[in-house]
């Protein structure tokens, strides 16, 4: 939805998330959007009922554990705040790395994630380690109150039953990508 644009038809969002615009409108019915017949949905209008059905109505503390390349592009990349999302932290366990800065970051100690969590209330934590020590990061989050965490960790990792874990795997994303590839080759 462009900032410009003033409505937007159930239409126009069906080709966007490729879907049919009776879903659309079904669904948007379900969170309460109104559109209007002939004119579509008020696209101001519509970010806010999104925002509050995803619960993006306040801001959300994030840290990330793994100061690497993947922690850095993270910590980086300025479009988390537009959604709510406020990079608060990010640790690692080199001594080399520790008190160094990325962007506006200083890069702490691991070992400091309980005080950290609670001093900045963090609410969600990234693992961007070695798969090796995701499963001990994953322990350090939850011990300290962490309850959504976004593991980058190229590995399962086990976590009580109030805890969410979502899982990025970027080989299997590729994999997807090269069927896709496959199937276009075959059939084109």
């Amino acid at each position: 939805m462009p900032p410009s644009q003033a409505t937007i038809s159930s239409e126009q969002l069906a080709q966007i998330v490729g879907l049919n615009s009776a879903q659309v409108r079904k669904d948007l019915s379900y969170l309460g959007a109104a559109g209007v017949r002939g004119v579509g949905y008020g696209v101001a209008e519509l970010r806010v009922d999104l925002r509050e059905a995803l619960g993006l109505t306040h801001g959300y503390g994030v840290a990330i554990v793994g100061a690497g390349n993947l922690g850095a592009a993270l910590t980086n990349y300025g479009g988390f705040e537009a959604w709510g999302f406020e990079m608060s932290a990010i640790f690692d366990t080199d001594s080399k790395k520790i008190g160094s800065h990325i962007g506006d970051l200083v890069i702490e100690d691991l070992n400091d994630l309980p005080r950290i969590v609670e001093q900045r209330d963090i609410a969600i934590g990234i693992v961007a380690t070695p798969a090796s020590g995701a499963q001990d990061v994953v322990n350090r989050f939850v011990a300290s109150g962490v309850r959504s965490i976004l593991n980058f960790a190229p590995s399962i990792v086990q976590v009580p039953a109030d805890v969410v874990v979502r899982r990025v795997d970027l080989s299997t994303e590729l994999q997807i990508l090269t069927y896709h590839l496959h199937h276009d080759e075959a059939t084109g």
